[in-house]
């Protein structure tokens, strides 16, 4: 089997490293660092909801997405945070994260989650998707201890990763100088049942076929499984906590 240049194989994640607990102010927050790729994500409470949500005693999630000046080689000027893509990515995470949490049962309250890169090595959304859920599950505990729950509040355990077609190879979570040069890329989530969440996809000047297409889902699923296991490693009590059981 080829390995990558980073010394990988081709179905090989990048060592994952989730810190928790790093903002003093947030009710959750981890800083996850996926290779070289590195995101805080920080969760915060509102005790309010949008508009059409008034009055139907349902919550809501959101996100926010952005990187740092100093998170590329050259400077990111904090206008880019402004930019399609970052509203993309902003409105992939909110949606990723209302699908894990039981919006019924957190009362009309908003929860915003805030993924600021502070280093950025291919997959940042993913990454951001990854700590996001990570931070939501701390500030979901924090929540019931002040009993502004009901329980069950989250119906299963989330993970993201890219995969992509890099030279005729089939890649597992790609890093930057992979993914730039890619002739297919996928985001793929996927919940701990195995049911996926969202794939975000496409081809570069080339075509691919269903075969391939399969063959990128099933490293995509071997890879979020083992992100979830180490979710489940690292909040084994707070999932014990959430799960009312």
């Amino acid at each position: 089997m080829n390995t990558r240049k980073d010394g990988r194989l081709p179905d090989q994640l990048r060592p994952i490293r989730i810190t928790r607990n790093i903002s003093k102010y947030a009710v959750g927050s981890v800083l996850i660092e996926m290779g070289e790729t590195k995101v805080l994500c920080c969760v915060t409470v509102e005790d309010r909801v949008p508009p059409f949500l008034q009055g139907t005693g349902s919550g809501w999630v959101t996100a926010e997405y952005g990187m740092l000046p100093a998170s590329t080689p050259e400077r990111n000027p904090r206008t880019s945070n402004q930019t399609g893509r970052s509203q993309e990515i902003r409105r992939m995470i909110g949606r990723v994260l209302r699908a894990a949490v039981n919006l019924k049962n957190i009362g009309e309250r908003t929860l915003i989650i805030d993924c600021d890169v502070i280093q950025a090595d291919g997959g940042t959304r993913t990454a951001s998707i990854n700590g996001a859920f990570c931070a939501i599950v701390d500030a979901l505990v924090q929540m019931k201890k002040k009993n502004l729950l009901m329980l069950p509040v989250l119906r299963e355990c989330i993970g993201a990763v890219s995969v992509g077609l890099v030279n005729g190879n089939k890649y597992l979570d790609l890093n930057y100088s992979e993914d730039s040069i890619a002739q297919v890329d996928f985001n793929v989530v996927m919940n701990s049942k195995g049911e996926f969440v969202e794939i975000q996809g496409a081809a570069e000047g080339m075509f691919f076929s269903r075969n391939e297409l399969d063959q990128l889902l099933v490293i995509a699923q071997k890879g979020i499984n083992e992100i979830i296991e180490t979710e489940k490693n690292l909040l084994k009590n707070e999932l014990q906590i959430l799960s009312g059981y």
